[in-house]
């Protein structure tokens, strides 16, 4: 069985990461554990792309971005493999918009199952652009659960 296990640091992630610990799985399963995270958008003047300040901006943000993902990611498949050593685990940190991105990776590696947390950062873009765990449930070729904490409300 291939899982993809999208997480963003939140507590949604954390119950998602012990969903899928309790989860008995045969040895040879395969577990990717993905992290995406947004880029701040900028304004139509390109700023993106010029020198100085702003660009060094833009790079420090991306590289903070990576680091952050690298240490959620790490993090999560430390604790699965702690459960189970025989798992085959790997791990991506990708710059995009989440519920798209880890759709795309879903059907790109051939996942069999996609798990991910009810919610997660992003209130606003929540708002905006909708949830990713609804958009995943409706357009994923493969199953999804979504893990809920039963102590929230």
């Amino acid at each position: 069985m291939k899982i993809l296990l999208a997480i963003d640091g939140s507590d949604f992630s954390e119950v998602a990461i012990n969903e899928l610990k309790k989860m008995t799985l045969s040895s040879n399963s395969e577990i990717h554990i993905i992290n995406v995270y947004e880029l701040p958008k900028t304004t139509g003047l390109g700023l993106h792309t010029m020198g100085g300040k702003i660009g060094n901006y833009i790079e420090e943000i991306k590289s903070n971005a990576q680091k952050l993902g690298n240490k959620i990611v790490s993090e999560a498949s430390d604790k699965i493999k702690a459960e189970n050593k025989a798992l085959t685990i790997t791990t991506s940190v990708v710059s995009g918009l989440p519920k798209s991105t880890i759709n795309e990776k879903a059907e790109d590696w051939g996942a069999d199952l996609i798990v991910v947390g009810s919610q997660g950062h992003g209130a606003f873009s929540r708002l905006v652009l909708g949830s990713v765990s609804q958009y995943l449930t409706t357009n994923a070729k493969c199953s999804v659960l979504i893990a809920r904490d039963r102590n929230k409300k």
